[in-house]
């Protein structure tokens, strides 16, 4: 009998330089205090930053909310699908592409947008990309990652109980 592997969820944006390690870092410091069984990354559609660290003002939003950062860039490959339990997509653009590039409909099901998991967001689900921007845009961004973090983690709570 092979072991049981991580839950696993990853966090996809453009570049993967801003908003997905951002949810990261603040989804991996949630999983980490309740000490679940779920492994968290984050990459991004496009590979124009690939091997680039996280934006310094990214960086400077999350350790001003008390995350901690460590991250290279890297590009959502298509066989990834398959390693993954929970795609997360930070805008509707990223939804689309994410699910343009599934092998198949179980792949394309795990595919979903971060602001869906928050109870307030309306009809605007999109994480605005704050890359233009300066530090009130990333702070921004990082409140509505903040927003959507506990009905993430219920989502893969009830998850975890169902292995």
């Amino acid at each position: 009998m092979s072991p049981k592997r991580s839950y696993r969820v990853t966090f996809v944006c453009t570049g993967n330089i801003c908003r997905s390690p951002m949810a990261e870092w603040v989804f991996r410091h949630r999983v980490e205090e309740e000490g679940l069984d779920v492994e968290v990354d984050s990459s991004g559609t496009g590979g124009w930053h690939a091997g680039d660290e996280a934006d310094a003002r990214t960086v400077a939003a999350l350790r001003r909310a008390g995350y901690r950062s460590a991250h290279i860039a890297r590009r959502f490959e298509p066989e990834w699908f398959a390693e993954y339990d929970l795609i997360i997509a930070l805008d509707e653009g990223h939804l689309r592409a994410l699910r343009a590039m599934a092998p198949d409909a179980g792949a394309r099901e795990k595919v979903r947008l971060l602001r869906e998991f928050d109870p307030e967001a309306g009809s605007d689900l999109d994480v605005p990309d704050p890359y233009y921007g300066g530090r009130a845009d990333f702070d921004h961004a990082l409140e509505l990652v903040e927003a959507a973090m506990p009905g993430l983690l219920d989502e893969v709570r009830a998850a975890l109980k169902d292995r």
